[in-house]
């Protein structure tokens, strides 16, 4: 007899009914897509650590050049990894750079290996690629690395941005009712493929319409009609390996949350399941 597509040889005697065969999970390859603008001082310590991590997985690197005036495209090319660079000829936002990270990834991506977006900017710690691809083989659609749960942290973030984190993440678990998210704005997750393709069917160009930083959440509360399993792993956020100033905008990240907020709630859920 055959079992998932395998042949499974039982025994022709009376007995105790031989157990069905089970697959064994498929380590696939880790897509990791870099949305970076202006990095090209941080880019080669980046890329040599995710390095150290392509001596025991499959990776991939998409580097998404968002019209930086910085040579960080260049410093991108010349990294002895596989890395892939999309280059956008003007600055179109970490949303789009997002996007278009996502839909070159999946362009390659067979249906075994898993997406991982992370900063440029060296302040998250790539080993933690390993953990993230164990913990969608275990079943998980969704993983966060967030500062919020037992053994994450942030310490070294600045105050602002750890108050805006925070309230963020308050404000979304109560509005949306997400109760098993404690981090919302974290820029380092991994995506099963499935999920993102059949969300990208769906939403298309519209997966990412957020320009800024508001992108990340946009995205999470898009793929939430897709009913996914979401974990959470620590983070450690290494805010002080960070080489320039931060790109976010205190006041204009709010007014997108704020938006991002209202336009959710006015928008009805997808007619059909997802």
């Amino acid at each position: 007899m055959t079992v998932d597509g395998r042949e499974v040889r039982t025994s022709p005697t009376a007995g105790p009914r031989p157990a069905t065969a089970v697959a064994t999970p498929v380590r696939g390859r880790a897509h990791v897509v870099l949305p970076a603008y202006n990095e090209a001082a941080s880019l080669p310590s980046l890329l040599h650590r995710i390095a150290e991590v392509a001596r025991t997985e499959q990776v991939t690197v998409w580097v998404v050049d968002d019209g930086s005036s910085d040579g960080t495209g260049d410093v991108a090319e010349a990294a002895g990894l596989d890395v892939r660079l999309v280059r956008h000829p003007v600055n179109l936002g970490l949303g789009q750079a997002v996007q278009t990270g996502l839909r070159a990834a999946l362009g390659d991506a067979d249906e075994d290996d898993f997406i991982v977006v992370m900063d440029a900017d060296d302040t998250h710690d790539p080993s933690l690629i390993t953990k993230l691809g164990n913990e969608i083989i275990a079943g998980s659609d969704v993983v966060i690395c967030s500062r919020f749960v037992d053994g994450g942290d942030d310490k070294t973030a600045p105050l602002f941005r750890r108050m805006l984190s925070r309230g963020a993440a308050v404000l979304f678990r109560r509005v949306l009712g997400l109760v098993d998210v404690h981090d919302f704005t974290s820029g380092f997750r991994a995506y099963r493929v499935s999920l993102l393709t059949r969300a990208s069917t769906h939403w298309g160009e519209r997966l990412v319409e957020e320009r800024g930083f508001a992108c990340m959440v946009e995205l999470l509360l898009k793929l939430r009609h897709c009913h996914p399993v979401i974990t959470e792993v620590p983070l450690e956020l290494r805010y002080d390996r960070k080489q320039g100033p931060s790109k976010l905008k205190l006041r204009r990240t709010i007014v997108q949350y704020v938006r991002l907020l209202a336009r959710d709630r006015l928008t009805p859920a997808p007619y059909r399941e997802l």
